[in-house]
């Protein structure tokens, strides 16, 4: 099954800085510095002549129109258009410090809460923002219309990944999520035509996903990757590619922004399949809630 294209940036919902962000790893290091200054402050960056920007990355007007090339961007003068427009749409919060999500030594317990929600917050948004609703409606049919669905994730994908597959239970889905490799890479040599397989990873570059999802696709399962970015290693081995728009800083090990980020992607296939059997799927809720209430304090029921 061919790979269903990758965003382009004639389309990119989401904006351009979303757009750059994604593609940040598959940039050459110099290009990346160049990056970093233009997600950084889109405003600055749109005010610099091409010689100012090239300067302050510490690098090449050169580097600065391959950069341009690589974004989808004619030339400079394009990307400084660009800029300019997304940052007139984009609205900051009134203190400026929770911008970006550096959290510096001896900030306040208020300022660190400040910056976390507001960047979780802008990291759902931009998710919602850029995620394709017909690579979504595609994922939605290959799950709905699957025999059995694997969901893999490591770490905090791995979270995710089990939230997906009990999402996926309780409405009486066949799916299975397993945490050890072994495990699921026994598992994905069992799939087939008309089964789904489901990666999670941010950085998209876990091994261990990138195996299991591989080896689902050689067993002819329709593959699905869910990354933060478009060009990493595991969208090579997947037929639908979803994006999250997640931007990790100062605490990136605790994985905060990217699993919200992941969640969103996650819940929107979970009732786009639900909704496809919306009769079926309440039922299956409501046996499934009940089945469970005598565990409830203050439901009214006791155990004998």
């Amino acid at each position: 099954m061919a790979k269903s294209p990758k965003i382009s940036v004639s389309h990119e919902p989401g904006g351009l800085i979303v757009h750059i962000s994604g593609l940040l790893p598959s940039l050459s290091p110099a290009e990346q510095r160049v990056a970093r200054l233009v997600v950084a402050d889109p405003a600055d960056a749109a005010r610099r002549t091409i010689t100012d920007l090239a300067t302050a990355a510490e690098t090449s007007e050169a580097t600065v129109i391959r950069f341009c090339r690589s974004v989808g961007m004619d030339g400079y003068p394009q990307l400084r258009i660009r800029l300019a427009a997304e940052a007139a749409r984009r609205v900051e919060p009134p203190d400026a410090r929770v911008v970006g999500g550096d959290i510096p030594p001896g900030a306040d317990l208020a300022q660190i809460i400040a910056t976390i929600a507001f960047n979780d917050a802008r990291a759902v948004e931009e998710t919602a923002e850029q995620l394709d609703p017909a690579v979504c409606e595609r994922v939605v049919e290959a799950i709905a219309a699957a025999g059995r669905i694997d969901v893999y994730g490591a770490g905090a994908s791995g979270f995710v990944a089990s939230d997906f597959q009990q999402k996926l239970h309780r409405i009486g889905r066949t799916a299975f999520y397993f945490p050890d490799v072994h495990t699921a890479l026994t598992s994905a040599a069992l799939l087939g035509r008309g089964d789904v397989a489901v990666g999670i990873s941010h950085t998209g570059t876990t091994s261990d996903v990138i195996e299991v999802l591989e080896q689902a696709r050689a067993r002819g399962a329709t593959t699905v990757a869910l990354t933060n970015f478009p060009r990493s290693p595991i969208t090579e081995v997947a037929d639908h590619v979803l994006t999250t728009a997640a931007r990790e800083t100062t605490y990136r090990s605790g994985a905060m922004a990217s699993r919200l980020a992941q969640l969103t992607v996650v819940d929107c296939l979970f009732v786009g399949v639900a909704a496809r059997s919306r009769a079926k799927a309440r039922k299956a809720l409501e046996v499934t809630a009940e089945a469970v209430q005598s565990h409830r304090v203050g439901s009214g029921r006791r155990r004998g």
